[in-house]
């Protein structure tokens, strides 16, 4: 089971990293319109290397999203930031909804 639609209130911009090239970080195309629900505060969580990081918006989206860490996002405020880590949440079998789990700088 997919996260509900009518949970995800606000519309997002997300350009996937792709890794490093020769001339600096790699970018797949921009997603324009990705439904999700943001919410800017601050946390404190670990990053892909497990320092201590603080968090400024933290996104949950559709199970499917492509938002691998050091992917830009553009939030409905308009502020642009960058994709801490990712967590894919799921409970086969259980009544529950699946979604992503993203937090930015």
């Amino acid at each position: 089971m997919s996260l509900p639609a009518f949970l995800l209130r606000h519309h997002v911009t997300i350009t996937p990293y792709r890794g490093d090239s020769a001339y600096g970080p790699a970018y797949g195309d921009a997603v324009v319109g990705v439904r999700a629900l943001v919410a800017e505060s601050v946390r404190q969580v670990r990053d892909k290397d497990g320092r201590e990081v603080t968090s400024t918006a933290q996104i949950i989206a559709a199970p499917e999203l492509d938002c691998p860490p050091g992917s830009r996002v553009v939030l409905p405020s308009g502020r642009t930031t960058t994709t801490i880590s990712t967590a894919r949440h799921t409970a086969p079998g259980l009544p529950v909804p699946a979604c992503t789990e993203v937090m930015c700088e």
